[in-house]
């Protein structure tokens, strides 16, 4: 499966009572609340002793994946334009891939 075949497959399950400004509000804010899941499974594994619950963070990132499709689909665009408009920016950031020297001293 390809990004926008999932985005068109998770959008399957969208309210059709929302309207597009409904969705993206659902959207970022889905996005904030399942990223709070994530980064809570990662701090009590590393702050309280758990074990990494690797099934469980793999399910709140599907969640993530879920809300980032709907966001896309609020704006009007596909979800491969969403990550291929990221890579661009890395690529341009980054071109001879990661370095701290141009993290610390970027434009962009």
């Amino acid at each position: 499966m390809n990004l926008n075949e999932y985005q068109q497959l998770a959008l399957t399950t969208l309210n059709p009572a929302l309207d597009k400004k409904d969705v993206l509000i659902n959207g970022v804010m889905g996005l904030c609340g399942e990223a709070g899941e994530a980064i809570d499974i990662v701090k009590k594994h590393l702050a309280q002793g758990h074990e990494l619950d690797k099934d469980a963070l793999i399910k709140e990132l599907g969640d993530v994946a879920w809300y980032l499709a709907e966001t896309a689909y609020a704006l009007g665009v596909p979800l491969e334009e969403v990550c291929q408009r990221n890579i661009d920016k890395l690529k341009a950031r980054y071109p001879e891939g990661f370095s701290s020297e141009r993290s610390m001293n970027r434009n962009a």
